[in-house]
C-alpha cells in the first residue's frame, strides 16, 4: 500500500451484516484499542510496510483483518471492513498479470507467489464474495470516481497533521443514479461505446458490493500531503465533472472541452509527482 493513494469505500449499515458479524462490529466500534479514523490510514500503511520488508515478503496476511473504517450517520453505524487479505491477494494478482514472471520473481520468491495464488484460488473456490468494499488508486484519481458525488458533499480539512484530508460522502443509491444519468447522456450524445470500461466497472462494483442503504466515500487519502493548500482549495473536480456532463447533455461542446482540459491538466500535474525527487 502506497502512502500517496486515494480510496473509494462502501460503508455498509450494521444491519446488513450477519448477527455474528454485527455483534463483532458493534463491539469493535466501542473499543478503545481500535485505530481511530484519523490514524487508520497510517495504521494500514504501517501494517502493509511491515509485511513488505520481511524476508521473504508476506504477500497477504494469513487471516483477514479485523479492522474497519466506521461512520455514524443519523445515529446509524456504518462499517467498511479493511479486507486487507482480500485486497492484498487482488493487488498481487493484478501485479502478476501486468508483469513478466521473471520480473515478479525478482520481487517475490516463486514459493511465496505460489502460496499466495493458491490461497486466493482456494478462497474464491469456496464461494466467498470476491469483490472488496474498497478500491484504491495510486498517485491519481480516475475520472469516473468523481461522477457519483455532488459539490455540496465535499469535506476539506487543511492542516499539517494527519487530519489533512479531502473527501466526499454520499448515499450509494444517489451515487448509482448519478452514474446511470452520466452513462445515459454519453450514450445519447456520443453513441455506442461512449461509456468507458472504467465507468462500467465502477457501476458493476457498486451493484455487486453495496447494500441499498450503504454510503459511498471518495477519500483523497495520502494525496493531500503532496499538495498545497491552494491546490486543494481550488480542486473542484467533482463539480467540474458534473458540469461537463450537463454541458454535454445541452450540446455545449466547447464548455465541455474546456472543463475536460482543466481536469486533465490538474491531475497530470499530480501524477507527475510520482517521478519527482
Amino acid at each position: 500500500m502506497l502512502p500517496y493513494t486515494a480510496y473509494l469505500r462502501v460503508y455498509q449499515p450494521i444491519t446488513a451484516f450477519s448477527p455474528r458479524d454485527r455483534r463483532y462490529w458493534e463491539g469493535y466500534s466501542e473499543s478503545t484499542d481500535r485505530p481511530k479514523r484519523v490514524n487508520a490510514l497510517a495504521a494500514e500503511h504501517a501494517e502493509s510496510l511491515g509485511r513488505a520488508i520481511t524476508t521473504p515478503p508476506v504477500i497477504a496476511p494469513a487471516e483477514e483483518s479485523g479492522d474497519a473504517y466506521l461512520r455514524r450517520v443519523n445515529e446509524q453505524l456504518y462499517v467498511c471492513p479493511w479486507q486487507t487479505r482480500l485486497r492484498s491477494w487482488r493487488a498481487f494478482a493484478e501485479f502478476t498479470d501486468a508483469m513478466p514472471r521473471p520480473l515478479v520473481e525478482a520481487f517475490v520468491p516463486a514459493r511465496e507467489a505460489d502460496r499466495a495464488e493458491t490461497g486466493y484460488r482456494q478462497w474464491r473456490d469456496s464461494g466467498a464474495q470476491a469483490q472488496p468494499g474498497i478500491l484504491s488508486s495510486n498517485w491519481t484519481i480516475p475520472v469516473p470516481w468523481f461522477v457519483p458525488f455532488e459539490p455540496q458533499e465535499r469535506c476539506l480539512v487543511l492542516s499539517t497533521g494527519s487530519t489533512r484530508t479531502l473527501l466526499y460522502l454520499t448515499r450509494t443509491a444517489q451515487a448509482r443514479r448519478r452514474l446511470e444519468h452520466t452513462a445515459a447522456v454519453m450514450l445519447e450524445r456520443i453513441g455506442e461505446h461512449a461509456v468507458s470500461s472504467a465507468t462500467e466497472r465502477l457501476m458493476d462494483w457498486l451493484s455487486s458490493t453495496a447494500h441499498p442503504d450503504s454510503l459511498l466515500e471518495l477519500d483523497y487519502g495520502g494525496l493531500p500531503h503532496l499538495l498545497s493548500d491552494d491546490h486543494l482549495s481550488e480542486d473542484h473536480s467533482v463539480a467540474e465533472v458534473a458540469e461537463a456532463v450537463e454541458a454535454l447533455a445541452k450540446g455545449e461542446d466547447s464548455r465541455m472541452a474546456e472543463l475536460r482540459r482543466r481536469l486533465t491538466l490538474r491531475w497530470r500535474s499530480v501524477r507527475a509527482l510520482q517521478h519527482a525527487n
